[in-house]
């Protein structure tokens, strides 16, 4: 009897804790959407219907909306956190554009400002010599509309000096908020990735000498578009870039050759190229974690890879007789044409 209380105490125990456990991580989901940043309406909305959602779900306690939804959570913030980078970057060029704006005003005016002000001086000393050699009220009459224009030119020059100052500040604020823009909108530079186009100068660019590009065909990238749409497509590749650009060394050039085919320049050894190839097979393929209307999906590639030999011809004799001279990439011709070794 006594070990049957201890055990319902315990058992007890452990529903309250898993109870306090979901309520916190519930909480925190709904705080989440509470307390994220306001950029734009339209965005936040969506943001916050998709988290509320996740949360009432989760509420429910079932275990496996529970499990997915470690995924969802994190697909939403990712995807957050990249419309609000586009936000900003949007932002930061808007006002970019108006510092441009207001600097050509302000030296506009500036110029325009030394112009008239030398035109005025000298119809003022034109004035004044009229005045002296006029009679009686003539005289008085054109000294006071000297003076008076005199008067005036100088509040002008007052005025204009006193605009100028407020534009320097508002385009010393604006480049404030662009520095403090680029740093906010600082997303990720790991997933930007060369075009075909900048690929090819580069590799047309190499010396000859010993070097290697490694292929990789992404599968399940179009499938992607298609079985789900654009949007999956795209984090689907951000995801599997990022991954790529993280499994090899710093500082390698990568690059995106068409829509499926990625290729990477590599200086070290050959054991060390297919080594890096045998990873991205091994640990990049299968299922990513993308969101379609704030659920999560699970689009999966299938990786092809191969490996083309410099062989220390000149550049344009690799292109010509590599896959990277076809339409699209394709590994297993390579392994016919350029001394190419699988990745797996």
């Amino acid at each position: 009897m006594i070990s049957i209380q201890k055990n319902l105490s315990e058992l007890e125990r452990f529903h309250k804790a898993r109870d306090l456990v979901l309520d916190c991580y519930v909480s925190a989901i709904r705080n989440t959407s509470h307390y994220a940043i306001e950029l734009d309406p339209q965005m936040i909305q969506v943001y916050r219907q998709h988290l509320d959602a996740l949360a009432a779900e989760v509420a429910t306690g079932d275990a496996e909306l529970m499990a997915d939804s470690r995924a969802t959570v994190r697909g939403l913030l990712r995807d957050y956190r990249d419309k609000a980078a586009d936000y900003l970057a949007r932002l930061r060029d808007e006002l970019a554009g108006t510092a441009r704006a207001l600097q050509e005003i302000m030296e506009s005016m500036t110029q325009t400002e030394g112009d008239h002000e030398t035109q005025l001086r000298a119809a003022l000393v034109k004035l004044r010599a009229i005045c002296r050699s006029a009679d009686g009220s003539l005289r008085d009459s054109l000294a006071a509309a000297t003076n008076s224009i005199e008067q005036s030119m100088e509040q002008l020059r007052k005025q204009n000096q006193l605009t100028i100052a407020q534009f320097l500040t508002e385009i010393r604020v604006l480049h404030q908020r662009i520095d403090a823009l680029e740093s906010a909108a600082a997303i990720d530079d790991m997933t930007k990735l060369f075009t075909h186009g900048e690929m090819e100068d580069r590799i047309r660019s190499l010396s000859a000498g010993a070097y290697y590009l490694l292929l990789v065909r992404a599968g399940g990238l179009r499938t992607a578009a298609v079985t789900f749409n654009r949007d999956v497509a795209s984090e689907l590749a951000a995801a599997f870039t990022k991954r790529l650009k993280n499994s090899l060394p710093e500082n390698i050039v990568v690059g995106r050759w068409a829509e499926e085919d990625f290729v990477a320049i590599l200086h070290g050894p050959k054991a060390e190229t297919i080594s890096h190839g045998k990873f991205i097979a091994e640990h990049l393929g299968g299922p990513y974690a993308c969101l379609l209307n704030g659920k999560t999906v699970r689009p999966s590639l299938k990786l092809r890879i191969g490996v083309v030999d410099s062989n220390g011809d000149k550049p344009e004799k690799v292109l010509e007789r590599s896959p990277l001279s076809c339409p699209s990439l394709n590994p297993s011709r390579a392994r016919k044409q350029a001394s190419v070794e699988p990745g797996k």
